[in-house]
């Protein structure tokens, strides 16, 4: 049967102790780590979005410009009758070599952005594993 005395209320402070201990060494560094993490992931796609938009603006601007270099390379083969359309070439082959280039270096830094971040989350990961493993078992492992 269980008798109420003043060892009930010691193991209730106990309890109570013990929650506040463990929210201060180990629940708020966890929370911590992931609301950052969180951030960090929230920035990185922000950052994707904004070059998704900047590819997509370079590309809209290509197209314009092929527009135009197709008109002027009408006029100019008319007038020159084959000397425009190899120049118009080159231009056309230029903008979209540096467009692609440009996106692909876009690409390359989000890439290694992404692998850099997941790379130190994971070595932040391991890390708090064991010491929580350690805090747990009362040991070093």
């Amino acid at each position: 049967m269980l008798n109420i005395d003043y060892t009930l209320i010691i193991q209730i402070v106990n309890f109570l102790f013990l929650l506040f201990i463990l929210n201060i060494i180990l629940y708020r560094p966890i929370r911590k780590i992931l609301s950052q993490r969180r951030e960090e992931m929230l920035s990185f796609e922000g950052m994707i979005s904004e070059f998704e938009e900047k590819s997509n603006e370079s590309g809209k601007a290509l197209e314009k410009n092929e527009v135009g270099a197709r008109k002027e390379g009408l006029k100019e083969k008319e007038a020159l009758k084959g000397a425009g359309s190899e120049q118009e070439k080159a231009m056309i082959k230029d903008a979209t070599s540096q467009a692609s280039e440009k996106v692909d270096q876009a690409r390359d830094e989000i890439t290694r952005s992404l692998v850099s971040a997941h790379q130190s989350l994971e070595k932040e990961l391991a890390f708090f594993s064991k010491e929580l493993a350690e805090k747990i078992l009362g040991r070093n492992i």
